[in-house]
């Protein structure tokens, strides 16, 4: 890439900072400073376009983007800190760098009106809220029923700030039988870290202080809400 493309201008860094678990299998195998794409991105001008103009507002918003897109087509994205409604649009411009198409959950009745088709095909997975208990199933049919799929998903379940994490991201990529991909959006250094992906073992109370360490050192927009609890609903 020329010094005229906008891609070859995002800041990339690797961070020094390493934990080690068992269940953590980093995808890529080049050292996370890269930020290479999807491998299944394939190859339109369409994404290609869309690429160069994620990098241009990436760069203008003064983030980096660190790690490479993982070799998985279905994932739980884990999508932390989140304590703004900007968290979800940087990290849509950081799936359009990585030329991956971001889901997120919503409820049905987003999509139950002649806009539907639209807010469909800005990423959102309608849920029946009504269903108590049920959302996980239904994601799990998601998956089940998708060739690709990359499903955000916040920890915190809110952006008002919580004292605990909850486990709906857990469930569902447990539930799919997907791993979770560890997503770092960390306002202190304005870095968009792709971690790697994480298999869970079915023990929760055992994944989730590993899962937790990669976000020891996150800042969320507004730091006060970003919790580091380590309990979580069963």
């Amino acid at each position: 890439m020329g010094p005229a493309d906008p891609v070859s201008r995002v800041q990339f860094h690797a961070s020094g900072r390493r934990q080690e678990t068992q269940r953590l299998s980093v995808a890529a195998k080049s050292p996370l400073s890269k930020g290479r794409p999807a491998p299944s991105a394939g190859s339109s001008a369409v994404s290609w376009v869309w690429r160069q103009v994620c990098a241009l507002i990436l760069r203008a918003g003064g983030w980096k983007v660190d790690g490479d897109w993982p070799q998985a087509d279905k994932v739980v994205l884990v999508a932390a800190p989140h304590t703004s409604n900007w968290d979800g649009f940087w990290m849509l411009m950081a799936a359009g760098y990585y030329r991956v198409k971001l889901r997120w959950m919503g409820k049905k009745s987003l999509v139950d009106h002649p806009l539907g088709g639209f807010i469909r095909w800005l990423g959102c997975v309608p849920v029946d809220r009504d269903a108590a208990g049920e959302f996980v199933d239904q994601m799990a049919d998601a998956f089940d029923t998708a060739d690709r799929l990359v499903l955000a998903v916040a920890p915190e379940g809110t952006r008002a700030g919580t004292p605990v994490w909850k486990s709906g991201f857990y469930r569902i990529a447990l539930r799919a039988k997907v791993p979770l991909l560890i997503t770092v959006l960390d306002y202190g250094s304005r870095t968009i870290a792709v971690r790697g992906l994480f298999q869970p073992t079915g023990d929760y109370a055992a994944d989730l202080p590993a899962i937790r360490a990669y976000y020891a050192d996150a800042q969320g927009r507004h730091r006060a809400k970003f919790s580091m609890s380590e309990d979580g609903e069963p």
